[in-house]
């Protein structure tokens, strides 16, 4: 039975993968025994330590320190600065006072006097003489519409009902029986190998004429 690539990657991945699983379990399991015991290493050396007095450590008296000498600082004397020689400043010229400018005087030119608009008398509108109202003729009262019969309701007649025929029963048909299919060969047949190697023609060569 042939096995396809895809199939070989499967089981490769499968495999890789229970690997994996396996190197994880004991890796965690490893951890677990590893904090276990050292747990139980601590709680042995804290039980120790505490059943166990602390001895008393006598106290160190330590020698005194030497006193180092104070130095002294002398006193440095103050520089005398040159005094600095003054320049006097520079007068600054005064501004002449300039005259003012007289304006000429502009002449003054009277407004024009507006005319007066004069009266004009209102026209006296004529009378409109009042039109007579005029008589509309009397008019025809309109006819009164005829009273529509009432008729009677038709009566229907008697409609017999008529009973349904009943279908008849289908025979039963029995079912039938397939032969079986032919099986399909799956192994493929090997070809037959092809050569390679092309055979020698022989040329016929042509006599030499005398």
């Amino acid at each position: 039975m042939l096995v396809s690539t895809s199939e070989k990657n499967l089981l490769k991945a499968q495999y890789s993968y229970q690997t994996m699983a396996a190197f994880h379990y004991n890796l965690v399991l490893t951890l677990i025994l590893a904090s276990s015991l050292s747990s139980i290493h601590v709680t042995f050396a804290a039980r120790s330590l505490l059943q166990t007095a602390i001895p008393s450590v006598p106290k160190v008296t330590l020698p005194p320190l030497p006193t180092m000498p104070i130095a002294t600082v002398p006193t440095l004397p103050k520089p005398t600065l040159p005094s600095v020689p003054t320049t006097p400043l520079p007068t600054v010229p005064t501004v002449p006072t300039l005259p003012k400018p007289t304006l000429p005087s502009v002449p003054t030119t009277p407004l024009p006097t507006v005319p007066t608009v004069p009266t004009l008398p209102k026209p006296t509108l004529p009378t409109v003489p009042t039109l007579p109202k005029p008589t509309l003729p009397q008019t025809t009262p309109l006819p009164t519409m005829p009273t529509v019969p009432t008729l009677p309701k038709p009566t229907l007649p008697y409609v017999p009902t008529t009973q349904i025929p009943t279908l008849p029963t289908m025979p039963t048909v029995p079912k039938m029986t397939l032969p079986p299919l032919p099986t399909i060969p799956t192994t493929i047949p090997s070809y037959p190998t092809i050569p390679t190697t092309k055979p020698a023609i022989p040329f016929p060569v042509p006599t030499p004429s005398n």
